[in-house]
Order: C-alpha cells, then structure tokens, then sequence
C-alpha cells in the first residue's frame, strides 16, 4: 500500500493542456487565445438539425473523431465527451515525461467536472429502447456512456489513473468544483497528484436542451465543446524540477437563492480573497464564465463590484470559443494560464481570478497566484 503525505502550503498547478476548438493540445489553446481569433464556425451536416437551422453554428474541436484521434482499439462504442476527456488527458501526460511520471500509477487520482455526462448517448439510448422491436434490442455496449462517470472511468483505465476517481456535476461551475476537490484530495493525503479538469460535447441533444432552456429573452450564444485538463500537486519547494505555473490560493463555492448570482458572487469573491490574503489591486487579470442572460450579467456586476478599481485584464474565452458548458470554468482556467504564459512581465507575482456562476443556482470563485 502506498502512504501518502499532505503536502506544505498551497497546491500547485505544474502542467496543463485542452482539446478545444482552437484544436488539440495547449499550444493550439494558447495561440488561438493569443491572437484573439474566434473558434466559432459553420457546423456540418454531422452535427445534425440545431436551433439555429439546418446547419447552424458553433465551437467544435476540428476535425476530431474518436476513432481517428485514439485509434480503434477501445473506442467502438466510445462517446464524443468521453473522446474528448481521453485525447485532453493523453495530451497532456505526453508534454513531458515528468507528467507521465508523476501523473499516473498508485496515486494519481482523477476528478472530472461534467453537466450530465453526454445528453446525446443518454437520448440516442433511450430512442433504441422505444422505437426497437423489443424494449432490450439495445447495443450493450453503449450502456455505459449513458452514466455521467464514464469518460472519468475511461480515462483511469486508459492511462493507469489508481488513485480516487471522482466524476462532480455542476454545470459552469463543474470545473471550480474539481479543483475545489483536487484541492481536497491532496490536503487530506489521499492522493499523490491529481488530473482535473471538466469536459463538453457538442451535440444535437445539448443543442435542443440549451434552446429550451436557456433564457426566455434575449438569444442562447452559439455553443462550444471540448475538454481542459490540469496536473495538480502539493508544492515542494525542495524539489527543484517542480514546474510551478500556478498557485491554488483559494477556492469558494456558493448557492444562489434569489436568482440573482451578483451578491452570492460578491461574497465569494471577498471571502475568497480574505482567504488568500491578497487586496484586490493585486489581481491582473480575471476570466468569466460569461453566462448568458441575467447569470452573466449578475457576475459582470459582481466582478466590476469587486475589482472596478483596478480595471483587471478580462479573459474570458466564452466570445471566442462558445459557450462550452460545464468545460467553461476549465477552460478559464487555461485561459489565465495561458495569459500567464505570454505574458510573463505583466503576469508574475500578479493574480488570476476565475469566476463562474450557472443558472441552477451555483456560483463560485478561484484565486491563483500567476508564475
């Protein structure tokens, strides 16, 4: 049995990488981030019938297939959001060989933040039930993407994850409640690093769901797809190799009773802060989750509320790449990340804050101090 230790101080953030539709793997994010391109295009005729007609628009991963990005051994049965966790996931243990090393076998856990798993695997599977012969003339194999921890469990065996598994829905704020857990995980000692991150399909069913209920005014802004994933650990200020990209300060969570986010939002902002000790004039950039309707408007509120004074950096990526559902705080993430990264003048020893709010009644906060 492998004994874990918890580790000293605050997490660290040493790797990261995103399959989105700027394409696959970190550099792709960051460049298309960069250069402040828009991801959103004309979809095809494989993504079915959508709201927004025949054809419709949106933000997928180009050119992505399961089967031609992984392979066809294990993959026959494979769901796009499972695909997307498994090729985010590779991804990133490829970057270098200390992530592989560090981020897999006994101890290396998983926290993926999800919605509901894949809405169109759950409905595909469903319409076999009813329009078969017979209510069980149903692919078995298929069975298990209509679970919301699929992609988490595929992605443990894909690439020996055995450490704690976790699959946490949250919609928007899914990706702030896996490194809240991450956080959690590693504090407690239960695990040595940990994969984190949250991931989105695109799909007709997602479509037709966000159409029905989004908001009643005001149009649903194209949606997007993809998964972004982070490499977690306890900082070791003894280990030199350690890449440290980011600091975990702080992370808080908090349910909207009103439905207005804005003062749920304010008080996470400040307690958040508090926490990590840091005055607001010391955050450089921050990255919304730019909710549609009164939520986005209740955190564009909250965040001007908070930081006004300062005039931080704004990162949010919702405009560039869709709304991409419950990988959008992940995605934040990679944004502030990436910004970090290019950056480096503006951005070290500075503060990147990621807020997030979802429309069924979530909303939350991270701080992390930029390297």
């Amino acid at each position: 049995m492998t004994t874990l230790t918890t580790g000293t101080g605050h997490p660290v953030i040493t790797a990261w990488s995103a399959v989105s539709p700027y394409g696959m793997g970190r550099s792709a994010f960051t460049e298309g981030l960069r250069e402040r391109r828009g991801a959103v295009t004309g979809l095809g005729p494989e993504h079915g019938t959508t709201p927004g007609g025949a054809r419709g628009v949106g933000g997928v991963v180009p050119g992505f297939g399961v089967r031609e990005v992984l392979g066809k051994k294990g993959t026959r049965s494979m769901d796009r959001v499972t695909g997307l966790a498994v090729a985010a996931v590779g991804s990133l243990l490829d970057d270098s060989a200390r992530n592989r090393a560090v981020g897999t076998g006994e101890g290396a856990a998983f926290a993926l933040g999800t919605t509901t798993g894949s809405a169109q695997s759950m409905m595909d599977f469903t319409r076999d039930s009813l329009t078969g012969e017979q209510p069980f003339f149903v692919d078995p194999a298929r069975f298990p993407n209509t679970v919301m921890n699929c992609a988490a469990g595929q992605s443990a065996i894909w690439y020996q994850l055995k450490g704690p598994n976790a699959t946490i829905a949250g919609g928007r704020t899914a990706g702030l409640h896996a490194l809240n857990y991450a956080r959690r995980l590693l504090g407690s000692g239960r695990a040595r690093t940990v994969l984190c991150g949250a991931a989105e399909e695109f799909s007709q069913a997602r479509s037709w769901l966000e159409h029905h209920s989004g908001p009643a005014t005001g149009t649903v802004p194209p949606l997007g797809e993809g998964c972004a994933m982070l490499l977690v650990e306890p900082h070791d200020p003894d280990d030199p190799g350690q890449p440290v990209l980011a600091e975990v300060l702080a992370v808080e969570l908090g349910v909207v009773l009103d439905g207005d986010p804005g003062p749920t939002l304010v008080s996470c902002l400040r307690s958040a802060l508090r926490r990590a000790e840091v005055e607001p004039d010391r955050v450089a950039a921050v990255a919304r989750s730019g909710a549609p309707g009164p939520e986005g408007e209740g955190e564009l509120a909250a965040v001007r509320e908070v930081f006004g004074a300062t005039d931080p950096v704004d990162l949010t990526p919702t405009g560039l790449i869709g709304d991409t559902g419950a990988a959008a705080a992940a995605f934040q993430t990679a944004a502030l990340l990436s910004y970090a990264e290019g950056e480096p003048a503006r951005a070290a020893g500075r503060i990147g804050v990621i807020t997030s709010v979802d429309r069924t009644g979530t909303a939350g906060c991270a701080v992390l101090a930029l390297h």
